[in-house]
């Protein structure tokens, strides 16, 4: 695999950073050199909030001289690179939970880990260090996490005590908690953000050395992109790969922590994206999913050596009816030209996106994806909610009315769409008659897929400063399981609409399962996203992940169908 080698810069991501210094005093900080005991207690944190040392010298001796030969500077992690000496074979750990672009992100890790030396291990006994990629989306991810880190401190402390290893905790819940896990006893040795990856190498040798007591980086950046990391997957038998074309987001819903916890939003130079897509193409990938937290208001002003852009495609919003809570910026390639470069790098190669927003579908998206058959039909429209009062709490942008005509017009256009979203119940003053609103507009849209969860409150966000969660979590639980008995009674009585149809398979899995009384031994997703499970007894043995193939459906539920193979296909051919 051909990596950059500039994998990191200097003075890339910690620009002027800000320290600072636990169980230390400012007189401690003079001292020539301080002693085993507070070395071993000090931390380092770097972020955008606290004011820097220089800045406390400065408050605190605004009338005296400092004898700058008795102040000893702090090692900070420089961004050098240290080239594959760096690690020294040393084995590193990854779990990852969360969304899938936590899951890309520990593709980058893994690439920035390798350039420096280490090695990749699947045995937790194995490692030096471990990594917990986390999300800070939901309370219940948080506790996941937290109960993780207390076996780890077990598994340390009692079980691996010959070979202790750090623990890192990254991601999103890194960046909201950092204060917190460096507080608790012998749970993190290393915090940082989303943004702080490059520095991970710098942050393991200051733990292992001189900060003892845990070290952060948990600044946010105004440009990074890792656009000059070609990611290292993690599977590389998957037959899809993921590819994340911005970072951050600008829509502070009321009750999302993304902004804060990963930033302003920034978009790759359309380049580097391409660059990476046919690279996935190359290496045999038949299906690239393009990420982002915003991801179809993507906006590109780099100096694209291949691309120009093309005029004012795809440059306004949905449809009227739709807003955003920032300025918009004119310029740039947007969205629709970034699909519809990408989709022309390889015709048998399926391209998704996710995550979406409903306001940043302009009717030329539509177009073109109607009009090319590698760009999947599934398309991802976060609702969260069916009332137009608690979306207007939510600061989402829309109305009930004008996500419906949204919808409307995605089915006039692409007539096999599959639409799938997001619902958040019991958020801060929902009524019962709001909750009803969405229970409606859930059996009015019948969606394929749908995710679903109770709302719980995050502290930064809009609705922690502004509202109280007052919805009883009785009532949380009973809406929830509400829209969820509703969303599977929908979608089993359309899933029913495709018996006897035929369906383009990419095989992705190959497991003995028994379904309706059959064995298969082979699984994949359509075009739409369905999970289909193939009879083995219709099964050629040669076929495996990575192949398309075409499916008659026989059985289905509401969330897989099962068919009887018709034979090996392409994207080309079934379109045909």
């Amino acid at each position: 695999m051909q990596r950059s080698r500039s994998v990191i810069k200097q003075g890339h991501t910690l620009i002027r950073p800000n320290i600072t210094l636990c169980s230390r005093s400012l007189a401690t900080a003079a001292a020539a050199v301080p002693s085993v005991a507070a070395k071993k207690r000090r931390q380092l944190v770097f972020d955008n909030r606290t004011p820097s040392l220089k800045d406390f010298l400065a408050q605190q001796y605004q009338s005296k001289e400092i004898n700058r030969d008795l102040v000893r500077p702090d090692n900070i992690p420089y961004l050098t690179t240290h080239g594959p000496n760096w690690g020294a074979g040393r084995k590193f750990h990854i779990e990852v939970y969360g969304c899938q672009m936590n899951v890309n992100d520990t593709e980058i890790l893994n690439a920035i880990m390798t350039e420096s030396g280490y090695e990749r291990t699947d045995r937790m006994e194995e490692a030096d260090i471990i990594f917990l990629v986390t999300c800070a989306i939901r309370e219940n991810a948080e506790t996941r996490i937290w109960d993780r880190l207390k076996f780890l401190r077990h598994f340390r402390t009692k079980v691996n005590v010959d070979r202790p290893p750090l623990v890192g905790v990254l991601g999103c819940m890194a960046e909201r908690l950092k204060a917190k896990m460096l507080e608790e006893d012998r749970l993190v040795d290393i915090v940082c953000g989303p943004d702080g990856y490059r520095s991970i190498p710098h942050l393991i040798s200051l733990a292992k050395n001189e900060y003892h007591h845990g070290v952060a980086n948990v600044m946010l950046s105004a440009d990074e992109t890792y656009a000059d990391i070609m990611p290292m997957r993690l599977d590389n038998d998957n037959v899809s790969g993921w590819v994340s074309i911005m970072r951050g987001c600008n829509n502070m819903c009321s009750f999302c922590i993304v902004p804060f916890t990963r930033g302003n939003e920034r978009s790759r130079p359309i380049d580097s994206i391409v660059d990476e897509v046919r690279y996935l193409s190359d290496q045999g990938v038949k299906e690239v999913t393009v990420l982002g937290q915003n991801v179809n208001s993507y906006r590109d002003t780099s100096e694209s050596t291949y691309y120009q852009s093309q005029g004012n495609k795809g440059q306004e919003l949905s449809n009227p009816g739709f807003k955003t809570i920032y300025k918009r910026k004119d310029g740039g390639r947007r969205f629709t030209e970034l699909l519809d470069k990408i989709s022309l790098i390889n015709p048998e190669m399926r391209i998704r996106f996710t995550s979406p927003h409903p306001k940043d579908f302009p009717t030329d998206l539509l177009h073109l994806i109607a009009s090319r058959p590698n760009l999947c039909n599934s398309i991802h429209m976060p609702i969260q909610s069916g009332s137009t009062s608690v979306l207007e709490r939510m600061r989402r942008g829309y109305s009930r009315e004008a996500y419906l005509r949204l919808v409307e017009e995605m089915r006039s256009i692409i007539p096999d769409v599959w639409i799938s979203s997001d619902f958040i119940v019991g958020f801060c003053g929902e009524t019962e008659a709001e909750h009803r609103d969405t229970v409606s507009l859930m059996e009015q849209v019948k969606y394929d897929m749908a995710f679903m969860f109770a709302y719980s409150m995050r502290e930064k966000t809009h609705a922690h400063r502004r509202y109280i969660d007052d919805v009883p979590e009785a009532d949380k639980a009973r809406r929830l399981q509400e829209i969820v008995d509703t969303y599977h009674r929908c979608a089993a009585e359309k899933n029913q609409g495709l018996i006897r149809s035929r369906q383009l398979v990419l095989i992705d899995s190959e497991r003995t399962k028994m379904k309706h009384g059959k064995e298969t031994r082979i699984s994949g997703r359509t075009d739409g996203g369905h999970k289909v499970f193939i009879a083995q007894d219709t099964v050629d043995e040669s076929l495996g992940k990575g192949d398309f193939v075409e499916v008659q459906i026989d059985h289905v539920t509401s969330a897989s169908l099962t068919g009887t193979l018709i034979g090996r296909s392409s994207i080309s051919q079934f379109n045909r």
